[in-house]
């Protein structure tokens, strides 16, 4: 399962989880959609949604999250991965799950 804290539980708009970034209904549709093409192996198409809507908000940890995840688990691109997390710690400090993820692909990339 991807950033599943994110993830809709019902079309009808109602979500299993507080949305702390007050993200859009069309914003969580869309993430939703891009973790289902991850989980479907269409990463091309998740990974073109996600820099699409990191576009339209370059701070949005949610998209962050997302393209980090895409890039470790699925495209094995650790470097990559690890700057995406960089990028949701520089925002959000705090952030255990990005901090947690970013450390399990560094260890990838360090010589």
């Amino acid at each position: 399962m991807c950033f599943s804290r994110f993830h809709m539980l019902s079309t009808m708009g109602n979500y299993a989880f507080e949305n702390t970034y007050n993200l859009t209904s069309d914003q969580l549709e869309r993430l939703d959609e891009a973790e289902d093409l991850m989980l479907k192996g269409a990463l091309g198409k998740a990974e073109s949604m996600l820099l699409a809507m990191l576009e339209e908000d370059t701070e949005c940890i949610p998209v962050l999250s997302n393209l980090g995840h895409l890039y470790g688990r699925h495209l094995s691109e650790f470097k990559t991965a690890v700057e995406y997390y960089d990028r949701v710690l520089c925002i959000e400090p705090d952030n255990a799950w990005a901090r947690d993820a970013r450390r399990r692909y560094l260890r990838y990339i360090e010589d």
